[in-house]
């Protein structure tokens, strides 16, 4: 085995303009093609191989000459090539002449080309010609086409590619030379040039053939075939590769070795690739690459055979001398040589293409070309690692991880993944690994989701290696825990499948646990202890990086931007519930809750208990639905559409969740009945239920026991959270068509009465007081607060007009402004306002699904005197909540009673028409002043970080409300003058507001 010479390879070495890794915070500088760097070339002494020709080369060819006028952007700069390209004209002995290297390399070097300056004839296909069109226009034969042409037989998919090699070979057989003219004017066509190849001019130096073809080229157009879109030209490209890996395919035992073929394409290639014409530099590499993995197949098949020959040359020469044939062991003898003469030629030719072409176009001003070097390479490693998994190879792919543009990062990603997949390759990327290792970590944060992606996956098969236990740093894994939150879901699955490895896997089953009253725990209990554990270590950590995120100044990684605080649960179990079946192990979810802890147990603690309930009903809620949660999935204008697939896989799974929770949630709710965090959670479970199963499975009574349980919840709570989502299972458990639907009913009436029936009690008693002279206890003014926020909430859901106590909560919005102020608990007026506004939507839905005599005229009525009452309280309000309470129905009511009633939904209806709410100025003035009081200033919130959450939510729906007025036409559009003077001093939420607000005016404005 020859030992290697030359410089010590030097991984850690990269060009200096890729020092800067392409972080989203750390933009990548610009390059051009030139190498500042010049890359270590692999000086493997194989025998036969003029390493010493090719080099040579590279440092005695003269230096290309400079355009005279920089304007010229299209000739992009390139580092120089070892390109010799005077063509082979006659066959020499093998190895005789130093090998095919020698070969290629006995001739000087070709003279400098020089490019024209201002008036000379344009050559580039770069950044200076016009970017192609989204569509080409399929191919057409034109004047002086040869259509029968290899270019044009595969551009027009005419024939076979099998049968056109076949035909080139016997053409080849017949008449070489022609044979090779056609080749040569394929690859000339192929790269949008209709100069024509003559038998004459293939005896001429391919330096001067390149140049002349040069000047042929079409000047006003920037296409050629490899960029041309369409489905035509999409395909020539697939044929074009096609027929280079089948050509090589076929010529494998003879026509690749005869040293006529191979020298003259590779030669004429390697001028090409080295073309300051981007189409011929960009179709020659192309052509190279490919030419390289076909040969690496033939490399394999070669190696096969020469271990095949060398096992039956030895069974031959085992044998016994009367049974042995000497003849035979004498052609195995020949045939080996054969085979290990062939396979050197394959490696020098390997070897010289990579250090002609590879070597100086990964780095190429193309982000085509440069891809196009490191997605073959990839292939070469993974087919032929004896060859190319070597670190003198690996480092280009390194190097290149810090390209500037995506698609290029994602080929290197993508040429490492199988790589480190390999159980018998990844001894070799041991010092690749601590090279890069940092780099590709820092990858999964890519500006380019499907780069993070990638990098995530890779990644995982790096731990999957295992190559030693500090492979991957505490710090390097938590870098990837962050990513379950990010608002892609591609990076957050594949890093959920990164904590899938690395946390939750059961290498070896645990000793089984019992409950203590000995009921045996499920598999699946450590590592849903192990989740919840994540959860709340990551809920530290996710709130302060929710507080930077939330500053004005901070700007937010492309990949990282976070939903509220409150759904980071949901974000976390739908970057988990498709590749952990633990997710959906609802029965082990529950045991821990219900089940106490055995012996050899630690008992859940108050936290741990409200995180897993919490976990339990976002898996309950996506497992039922299959929608990601806000911020996931698709965005608005392309619904989330399930596939036949998933819809059945979200039936079985809704259907399995009801069997065990509608005998399971009793028992949860009376457990946890008096805290209303847990309640809170609990009680949305109902919500995804398939109902139609308490009437299937005969379970009537758990249905009548959960009735009891929400109206027990109702009449017990307090916490707004609490009642909210209760009062939405109502509503979704009172589905019309269902069986269920009556007992629903029933029970719904029996609690909206009792939460009327509680405030008509409250408020009479306080009124009576007042009336009195009596000053109300704290007893009293509880009772009013809690009956109204149960009356309002209740509202939000369900109708209750039917119970009539409008003119009961509409005696209180006086009460509301500075002047008629009374004891009045501030926060009971405001759900008087609130009960109010969900009043007159009931009012609205009622007219417009069972009009009825007079219902109109009195909606109009109680319409103006709201509006009144509420323009009063923005102006005036006793309270900033207040304040904020009316400004906000104002908005809404607007919007839902502007001229769009009348034009879109009933149109010609003068009842309708008299509904038609519109602001008049005095009223946009006064909104106006409100989002400057309320939204465009800066509040101090020092050490109050959940405040200033909550208060950055709330300004961000103001300026949202004040916005859809104007993008709604309801507001005069001069009024966005208010809010676009704030662009520049609001936060990045604001101003991502104010831009879509915007956007949507432009677009109304050009219709």
């Amino acid at each position: 085995m020859h030992r290697r010479g030359g410089k010590r390879i030097r991984m850690d070495d990269p060009p200096p303009e890729y020092v800067n890794p392409m972080t989203p915070a750390t933009p990548m500088t610009d390059y051009g093609g030139q190498s500042v760097h010049e890359p270590e070339t692999p000086n493997v002494n194989y025998s036969g191989f003029n390493v010493g020709a090719v080099v040579n080369s590279t440092v005695n060819e003269p230096p290309r000459e400079e355009a005279e006028e920089s304007h010229h952007e299209e000739e992009e700069p390139r580092s120089p090539s070892p390109t010799p390209t005077k063509r082979v004209t006659r066959s020499r002995g093998r190895r005789g002449d130093g090998g095919f290297v020698g070969r290629l390399a006995e001739s000087p070097p070709p003279p400098p080309l020089r490019r024209r300056g201002r008036g000379g004839r344009g050559r580039g296909r770069g950044r200076g010609t016009a970017p192609p069109p989204a569509y080409s226009p399929p191919p057409v034969l034109l004047p002086g086409d040869d259509e029968n042409s290899l270019y044009n037989i595969l551009r027009f998919n005419k024939t076979a590619i099998n049968q056109v090699v076949d035909m080139w070979i016997e053409e080849y057989k017949t008449n070489r030379e022609a044979a090779l003219v056609q080749l040569m004017q394929f690859f000339i066509n192929a790269s949008g040039c209709r100069g024509k190849v003559t038998p004459d001019m293939a005896q001429m130096d391919h330096t001067l053939i390149i140049k002349k073809m040069t000047q042929e080229f079409d000047e006003e157009s920037g296409e050629y075939p490899l960029i041309m879109t369409g489905q035509t030209w999409k395909k020539f490209r697939s044929n074009f590769c096609e027929f280079i890996q089948t050509l090589v395919k076929m010529c494998q035992y003879s026509i690749i070795y005869d040293q006529y073929l191979m020298d003259n394409i590779i030669s004429l290639l390697t001028g090409l690739s080295d073309s300051q014409v981007r189409a011929f530099r960009h179709t020659a590499t192309l052509a190279v690459m490919k030419l390289m993995t076909a040969l690496v197949d033939v490399a394999l098949l070669t190696s096969v055979n020469c271990d095949n020959c060398l096992r039956q040359y030895e069974a031959e020469r085992l044998k016994a001398r009367d049974k042995r044939a000497n003849e035979r062991l004498e052609v195995l003898v020949a045939k080996r040589q054969e085979l290990e003469e062939n396979m050197e030629e394959i490696k020098n030719m390997l070897s010289y293409m990579f250090k002609s072409v590879f070597v100086h176009r990964y780095r190429d001003t193309l982000p085509d070309i440069r891809a196009i070097t490191m997605a073959e390479i990839g292939i070469w490693m993974e087919k032929f690692p004896a060859h190319f998994l070597d670190d003198l190879y690996l480092k280009y792919i390194g190097w290149t991880l810090h390209d500037k543009v995506g698609e290029v990062r994602l080929r290197c990603l993508q040429a490492l993944q199988p790589l480190y997949e390999c159980e018998e390759l990844k001894g070799k990327l041991e010092l690749f690994t601590s090279k890069f290792k940092d780099r590709i970590v820092s990858m999964t944060l890519d500006k380019e989701t499907e780069v993070a992606v990638h990098a995530v996956k890779l990644v995982i098969a790096i731990l999957k290696c295992r190559m030693h236990p500090d492979v991957l740093t505490d710090k390097d894994c938590e870098n990837v825990y962050e990513l379950v939150y990010s608002s892609c879901r591609g990076v957050a699955a594949a890093a959920g499948e990164f904590l899938n490895v690395r946390l939750f896997r059961s290498e070896e089953p645990p000793p089984p646990a019992r409950s203590r009253r000995g009921k045996l725990r499920l598999p699946n209990t450590p590592l849903i202890r192990d989740l919840v554990q994540f959860f709340i270590e990551s809920e530290v950590g996710l709130f302060a990086t929710h507080i930077h995120l939330s500053s004005p100044a901070s700007p937010s990684s492309p990949c990282v931007l976070l939903t509220t605080l409150h759904e980071h649960g949901a974000y976390l179990v739908d970057s988990l519930i498709e590749s952990n079946p633990m997710m959906k192990d609802w029965e082990c979810m529950t045991d821990l809750l219900l089940e106490e802890a055995g012996p050899n147990e630690e008992a859940l603690d108050n936290r741990q208990e409200s995180s897993l309930i919490e976990l339990m009903v976002c898996c309950v809620r996506q497992a039922s639905t299959g929608e990601p949660p806000v911020g996931r999935g698709p965005s608005r204008k392309h619904h989330h559409m399930l596939s036949k697939d998933q819809a059945k896989m979200v039936s079985d799974d809704r259907a399995r969740m009801t069997a065990h929770f509608m005998v399971t949630l009793p028992a949860l709710l009376d457990k946890f009945g008096a805290d209303p965090e847990k309640l809170a959670n609990l009680v949305a479970i109902p919500q995804y239920f398939d109902l139609e199963l308490y009437t299937t499975q005969r379970q009537e009574g758990n249905l009548a026991l959960l009735l009891g349980k929400l109206r027990d919840v109702v009449r017990v709570q307090t916490e707004a959270d609490v009642l909210e989502t209760a009062a939405r299972t109502l509503e979704l458990l009172c589905r019309e068509h269902c069986a269920v639907y009556s007992r629903c009913n029933v029970a719904r009436a029996t609690v909206t009465d009792m939460c009327v029936n509680r405030y008509k009690e409250a408020i009479d008693d306080y009124r009576s007081l007042i009336e009195g002279g009596e000053t109300p206890d704290a007893d009293e003014l509880f009772n009013v607060i809690n009956s109204l926020r149960k009356v309002s909430i209740m509202y939000m859901c369900h109708n209750l007009n039917d119970t009539n106590i409008w003119d009961s909560l509409f005696e209180d919005l006086p009460k509301c402004v500075k002047e008629n102020e009374s004891q009045m608990p501030p926060q009971a007026l405001v759900y008087v306002v609130r009960a109010c506004y969900y009043s007159l939507l009931w009012a609205l839905h009622g007219v417009e699904t069972r009009p009825e005599p007079g219902a109109a005229a009195l909606l109009r009525e109680r319409l103006q005197g709201y509006a009144a009452h509420c323009k009063d309280i923005v102006a005036r309000g006793i309270t900033p909540e207040l304040k904020e309470e009316a400004y906000t129905s104002l908005c809404d009511l607007l919007i839902l009673f502007a001229e769009h009633l009348v034009t879109l939904h009933h149109p010609g209806d003068p009842e309708m028409r008299q509904l038609v709410f519109e602001p008049d100025a005095e009223l946009c003035d006064m909104l106006n002043a409100f989002i400057q009081e309320f939204v465009f200033v800066q509040h101090n919130y020092d050490g109050q970080d959940e405040r200033r959450i909550e208060e950055l939510h709330k300004r961000r729906n103001f300026l949202a409300a004040y916005c859809k007025l104007i993008v709604y036409n309801v507001a005069p559009i001069r009024r966005a003058a208010d809010v676009f003077k704030h662009y520049i001093k609001v936060g990045l939420n604001e101003a991502l507001i104010i831009v879509m607000a915007m956007a949507e005016l432009i677009t109304e404005t050009l219709k």
